[in-house]
């Protein structure tokens, strides 16, 4: 008895190939500094478990809830403009830029704290990676952020269409990707014991 199974290896990734490759690059990259956090995390269980409960939850939370619904908005905006509403396309993009910048300035009052409480790189090992990797995702943020000014400006602008919208794909995949290094970084920081 033969059985044929159908597999779709047409349909090729959202947005430009180019944008995967970076993003697989930065994966990588992200994915080493996690294994680096958890090596060395095993070797000081009582040091990171006592320095991680210092962090603010709340705001790692609040972060956390920010990037999901701009992802989500994301999401939205590649709906509408593959149903030809630019228009709407624009404004999901719009307050998700928003959301963004929501994200920003909350991690940058929880850095502040930090700072007031004389949290810095040099303060201990935890702390060290905290400070590394949440920064280093910060910047990964505001990166995405201009891809997405990039991608809204052009979206209101009339640019993109139902038949031409590989740019709102490519800026969409990007901005996904950088929430997922987040929810991955705030489960290992601040939740992970």
């Amino acid at each position: 008895m033969d059985i044929e199974i159908s597999v779709d290896t047409e349909k090729p990734l959202p947005g430009d190939f180019a944008i995967w490759i970076f993003i697989f690059a930065e994966l990588l990259v992200f994915g080493v500094l996690f294994a680096a956090y958890a090596f060395a995390r095993s070797a000081h269980v009582d040091l990171f478990n006592a320095s991680q409960l210092t962090l603010n939850r709340t705001y790692g939370f609040a972060n956390t809830l920010i990037l999901l619904t701009s992802s989500y908005f994301v999401a939205r905006a590649s709906r509408s403009i593959r149903a030809g509403r630019g228009t709407a396309c624009a404004n999901w993009l719009t307050a998700a830029l928003g959301l963004g910048g929501m994200f920003l300035v909350l991690k940058l009052v929880e850095f502040h704290q930090d700072s007031v409480q004389g949290i810095n790189l040099s303060t201990n090992l935890f702390y060290m990676f905290y400070l590394a990797l949440t920064f280093f995702h910060f910047m990964h943020v505001v990166m995405g952020m201009v891809i997405l000014g990039v991608v809204t400006y052009k979206a209101y602008a009339g640019r993109y269409s139902a038949a031409n919208h590989t740019g709102v794909e490519t800026g969409g995949s990007y901005w996904h990707m950088v929430d997922l290094v987040w929810i991955i970084l705030f489960a290992l920081v601040y939740v992970i014991h």
